[in-house]
């Protein structure tokens, strides 16, 4: 198969980590629309959203460890080759059950993301792909702002469909990129490799990795606490409009931009788990800052949405080096553990969200809110301690 004879460039792998998110994002204002000209229950629609997670789930714990067999190369042109085609099924669905099965095999780009942060690992030294992937994370983070105002205006100028026919486009222009920068880096790979579920036990029964992995998955999952938690709170306690809502969820996201300039900037300097504890005492104090404030009556947006931001920062400044050291522990199976700790991220926060939804109350919501968001934080702390000290007995 030709190939680059170079690693990717960063824009390429920017591109195909942030797809993934556009892919998750960009089509969520059309759903009232689809499910309207589908003539089915919106709840029905939205499975196109929590099945692509569930799917997203099950695909990054397929492709890490086929990435290890097969190559990085092949397992990213196959996986937009899908996306195209199952977005192109999508744009011309006739019916919602169409729609979803064509939705569902667009998860498969997920994996696209996984596999560069591999490709990240092959080609640095741990300190150096902390930083890489700072800069990826800082760049990337821009996709979940811009995605959904995109698609809003496709849907409105357009109608629905422009959002997946765009969605085909880019998956055909990625693809011609990745075929021409896109070289090979996985330079480990067996005659004879062990099955892909020996991979992920290995990987599984290292107390490193989860110590890692479980310090990623907290740091994810105070901010998916704070998405799901942050609109009860807005309206109910701060009666805010949607579009005031809008930039405080982008305040946290600018956060966590900074935190990632920062870490592209330290990371090669530092110990993994020094930046990794620095980020998780920020995120801490910043939410203590603010549980201390309200509890002596200082509630107001600014306080409260304020001291979130810190989560965003402590994040950025936390995931670039835990994503690193979790794709660290074996050598070989680089794409197999960023599997596996991609899916452990993903599941912690959908079951983060869920539990958001059911503990949150419109008398107490900034209060809780605010502990469940540290509670979350400081078990990301612990985890951090806890590679710190595995690190340095390994």
């Amino acid at each position: 198969m030709p190939r680059s004879p170079s690693p990717p460039g960063l824009t390429t792998l920017v591109l195909l980590t942030a797809t993934s998110v556009l892919a998750l994002n960009m089509f969520l204002p059309s759903l009232v629309s689809i499910a309207e000209e589908f003539q089915a229950d919106y709840a029905v629609v939205s499975l196109s959203v929590a099945g692509y997670l569930a799917v997203t789930a099950v695909v990054n714990l397929i492709a890490g460890p086929v990435s290890d067999r097969l190559g990085r190369r092949p397992v990213v042109l196959a996986v937009l080759v899908l996306f195209a085609l199952a977005s192109l099924g999508c744009a011309l669905a006739g019916n919602v059950w169409v729609f979803l099965g064509f939705r569902l095999l667009m998860a498969g780009v997920a994996s696209g993301a996984v596999v560069a942060m591999a490709i990240v690992r092959d080609t640095r030294t741990r300190q150096e792909a902390a930083a890489m992937i700072g800069y990826i994370s800082m760049a990337m983070a821009v996709a979940p702002m811009l995605g959904p105002m995109l698609g809003g205006v496709l849907d409105t100028a357009f109608g629905w469909r422009a959002n997946f026919w765009l969605y085909a486009g880019l998956g055909v222009g990625l693809l011609a990129l990745c075929w021409v920068d896109l070289g090979e880096t996985q330079a480990e790979r067996s005659e004879a490799p062990a099955p892909l579920r020996r991979n992920l036990a290995t990987i599984a029964k290292l107390p490193v990795f989860w110590a890692y992995a479980i310090c990623t998955a907290a740091s994810t999952g105070a901010f998916f606490v704070f998405l799901a938690g942050a609109p009860l709170v807005a309206v109910a306690t701060f009666g805010l409009d949607s579009d005031i809502l809008g930039m405080i969820i982008g305040s946290i996201t600018a956060g966590f931009m900074l935190g990632s300039f920062l870490s592209g900037r330290i990371a090669p300097k530092v110990h993994l788990t020094t930046l990794m504890l620095v980020g998780r005492t920020v995120a801490c104090l910043g939410l203590s800052a603010g549980l201390v404030l309200l509890i002596s009556g200082v509630l107001s947006p600014l306080t409260f949405f304020g001291s979130t931001i810190f989560v965003g920062l402590g994040n950025g400044l936390t995931m670039p080096s835990s994503n690193a050291g979790a794709m660290s522990v074996a050598p070989g199976l680089t794409g197999s553990a960023a599997g596996l700790n991609a899916s452990v991220n993903v599941a912690t926060g959908a079951a983060l969200t869920s539990l958001t939804g059911v503990i949150l109350t419109q008398s107490h919501g900034p209060y809780q809110l605010l502990g469940l968001m540290l509670a979350t934080s400081f078990v990301g702390l612990l985890a951090a301690l806890m590679a710190r000290h595995l690190d340095k007995t390994a």
